[in-house]
């Protein structure tokens, strides 16, 4: 048992008086309750009501992640607050059907955490009366959050729909990390012992690729070698920076900008281009894991712990997560790669700005005063950090000056894998400022910082589709468009790079996609960047 779970009291006491703190009052008897209630709640200090009240929440988990009552800084959160959270967690994998499904039956919790919900949920739920608008209980019952708002009116202008009413809570941590999604990692080790360079083409890495399928480079005689891995049109883990080698990087929305103009990437020319080259090059010469377009993260993330070093290239968030600490020393990142005809680009990842839909009411909840103070806690700056990286004594010790500095990730362990088992990175808001004087960003975060200065930005792309919220006629005319359509892209995508053929379904692919309503897709994104822009003139 960690050190951190033999205290948890006397934890909890510290946790209790820190929460406390931070509120206008350590006077919790001030506290009036609404009479529209069910349960008494205090306005100000802890607990936030006398007599403990239990909340129905849903949230998605995280495929190494407890079940959330059993998390430390949630067990805290109880103590302190009064406050039980009845948890129903859903595997990431599955939440959105399953969070779908109860929107559509009405089996609602009293709130989603973690909700993910967009832009298009956010409007047409808060429309129906399906959850509630929330800024009349942000200005009455959330002390942290109305101070974060009025200190950052971005964030505020962010979250409000264009009726005006908030209906979902952000999550951000303002780290800039996330501006290239795809780290692509190579087994160096085996360069080395191949005699093989560093990769700076194209045809260099597919040639590197060729020598670990062919030429035994884990030395144990069996040709169990997979040259490259990867997760067709994950986020972090797909091969969509590679594109950039022709001139034209994707990503996973296969919409960029450029000169201000919003581009749809997997219909034009260098997209096609890739598409062949992946295909006649890397499928057809068995260098691509053939589970690249089926598996999920933990059997990916198992490929980099085989007993025998099998892994010749992945893409991923960070390189020890995927092969762990002791042998991440063999992998490096493969710099930006020419394209056959000179090119060199990457790509930038969308958005960027506050998730708007992190946490929702729904109408079902007959304590939502009690919801918004519960939830208010976590918008603390120092309980924010511990919601996205883990409690104090376990990831965090404060240092003299006051700021959360970070332990020793337990033996064995990655920080990415340590994460999920501690937080749940469900909500609250980590400001650049909090980064100088609250919290201490992860030595892996510092890593990935300087990666990409160095590394990647010299070659970036300018520009991104930002963060901004559509009027709902356009969010109608997304949601009728869009699923559909990037559905079938993916799934060609997926075909071309398998079976090949581009040349000769290339004009079809191409009048599907438009049939389907990309030209109406692209003019509404057109319209919504030049707004924003006009917006930030004003």
């Amino acid at each position: 048992m960690r050190k951190g779970f033999t205290v948890a009291l006397g934890m909890a006491l510290t946790v209790t008086t820190a929460l406390a703190g931070c509120s206008k009052s350590d006077d919790s008897t001030k506290g009036t309750a609404s009479p529209d209630t069910a349960a008494a709640v205090n306005k100000e200090g802890l607990p936030i009501v006398k007599d403990k009240v239990t909340l129905k929440l849903v949230a998605p988990k995280a495929p190494l992640a407890p079940e959330y009552g059993q998390m430390e800084i949630f067990k805290r959160l109880e103590q302190a607050t009064n406050v039980q959270i009845s948890w129903n967690n859903i595997p990431d994998t599955d939440y959105a059907e399953k969070k779908n499904l109860l929107l559509a039956s009405g089996d609602l919790p009293d709130a989603f955490y973690g909700a993910n919900f967009s832009d298009y949920e956010l409007v047409t739920y808060g429309k129906d009366g399906t959850i509630k608008p929330l800024e009349k209980l942000i200005a009455d019952y959330a002390p942290n959050l109305t101070k974060l708002l009025e200190k950052r009116p971005d964030i505020k202008a962010a979250i409000t729909a264009p009726d005006g009413h908030i209906y979902g809570l952000p999550s951000w941590e303002e780290n800039e990390l996330g501006t290239n999604p795809f780290f692509h990692v190579i087994n160096k080790a085996w360069l080395d012992k191949l005699n093989l360079p560093m990769p700076t083409t194209l045809d260099d890495y597919t040639n590197a690729l060729v020598a670990f399928k062919t030429k035994d480079p884990n030395g144990n005689g069996k040709a169990d070698e997979i040259p490259l891995s990867f997760m067709h049109m994950g986020w972090c883990m797909d091969i969509g920076g590679l594109f950039g080698a022709f001139g034209m990087p994707d990503n996973t929305e296969h919409r960029i900008v450029r000169n201000g103009k919003v581009i749809f990437t997997a219909i034009q020319p260098e997209y096609k281009e890739a598409q062949t080259y992946f295909n006649e090059k890397w499928y057809k010469q068995g260098l691509i894991d053939p589970e690249s377009f089926t598996q999920q993260a933990p059997q990916y993330l198992a490929k980099g712990k085989t007993p025998a070093e099998t892994l010749g290239s992945f893409v991923w968030w960070e390189i020890e997560e995927v092969v762990g600490p002791d042998r991440a020393k063999d992998y490096a990142l493969v710099p930006p790669l020419t394209g056959p005809a000179g090119k060199k680009t990457i790509g930038r990842g969308n958005g960027g700005g506050p998730a708007k839909g992190t946490f929702v009411i729904t109408k079902a909840n007959k304590n939502p005063e009690v919801t918004m103070r519960w939830i208010d806690q976590q918008y603390e700056p120092y309980m924010a950090a511990q919601i996205h990286w883990g409690p104090i004594d376990l990831v965090y010790k404060k240092d003299a000056n006051g700021k959360l500095v970070n332990l020793p990730v337990p033996g064995g362990k990655s920080m990415g894998e340590y994460r999920q088992q501690v937080a749940p990175n469900g909500a609250g808001v980590i400001t650049k400022e909090d980064f100088q004087s609250i919290v201490e960003m992860e030595p892996r975060a510092k890593q990935r910082k300087q990666d990409l200065e160095k590394v990647y930005e010299p070659f970036m792309e300018k520009e991104n589709y930002p963060s901004l919220f559509f009027l709902p006629e356009e969010l109608d005319q997304i949601n009728k468009i869009e699923p559909d359509l990037l559905k079938f892209v993916n799934t060609q995508r997926a075909k071309f790079l398998v079976d090949g053929n581009v040349d000769k379904s290339w004009d079809a692919y191409v009048k599907q996609v438009k049939d389907m309503g990309l030209d109406k897709l692209m003019e509404i994104y057109q319209k919504g960047l030049d707004r924003y822009k006009q917006a930030q003139k004003k």
